[in-house]
């Protein structure tokens, strides 16, 4: 075994491009990976169940948590209200209507207290301020921030990664080819916002953004 690998690690599994490949990202730099998903009222709830898939795949440890207060605590979010649709194009002057309030604070708070009953101390989540979606929880200073604030609040050495904070979608691509999961992104996992696995619909803001760096990164490949 490498001894330079570490021993555990936790990551946030959605389901989707970004967390999928932090996943495997973190099987190379841990000796073990321990994945969590959250079902917190989203419409593409699809993802939990092939999350669990690809975690059992990758021989990951899977587990699951419900948080319905997420979706419970705020309006207006497309992604938990049934009544409002997915918009195509993000508003000039506001967060996307996509954006749910307090989502990873959340998630990484809950995820470091079931680290902390298992031993685990390292943190590994998919947000990149990079190709952020205008969701102000995906930035660098919130992320360290935050990791300050567990430390205290919990007093535990917790430590975050966040493997694609400074990559753009294209990049993210070139990670998963050099991991060696390329097909297993795309083909496999769900980031569509209305559940199309793989590709996706093309027209809501998360497909047209993993879509133009798929075509941005095969296109540095043909060259």
């Amino acid at each position: 075994m490498d001894n330079t690998r570490e021993s555990s690690s936790l990551v946030v599994l959605s389901g989707g491009q970004d967390s999928t490949t932090c996943m495997y990202w973190a099987k190379q730099r841990f000796e073990r990976v321990v994945a969590l998903t959250f079902s917190y009222g989203q419409k593409h709830a699809a993802e939990v169940g092939i999350a669990e898939q690809l975690a059992r795949e990758a021989d990951v440890e899977w587990h699951h948590m419900e948080l319905p207060f997420v979706s419970q605590l705020s309006t207006g979010c497309s992604l938990t209200d049934t009544s409002l649709s997915i918009e195509e194009e993000k508003p000039a002057d506001a967060p996307p209507t996509t954006f749910v309030p307090g989502r990873n604070l959340f998630f990484l708070s809950i995820a470091a207290v079931f680290a902390r009953e298992r031993g685990i101390h390292d943190l590994v989540t998919g947000v990149g301020q990079t190709d952020f979606s205008g969701y102000p929880d995906c930035r660098d200073a919130f992320i360290k921030s935050l990791n300050v604030t567990l430390n205290l609040a919990i007093d535990e050495p917790f430590r975050i990664h966040t493997p694609l904070m400074w990559l753009d979608k294209a990049e993210t691509w070139a990670l998963a080819d050099r991991l060696g999961v390329f097909d297993i992104i795309r083909y496999r996992t769900l980031t569509c916002y209305n559940g199309v696995i793989g590709d996706g619909c093309g027209h809501c803001p998360a497909c047209q953004l993993r879509r133009h760096g798929l075509q941005k990164y095969l296109l540095s490949q043909a060259k």
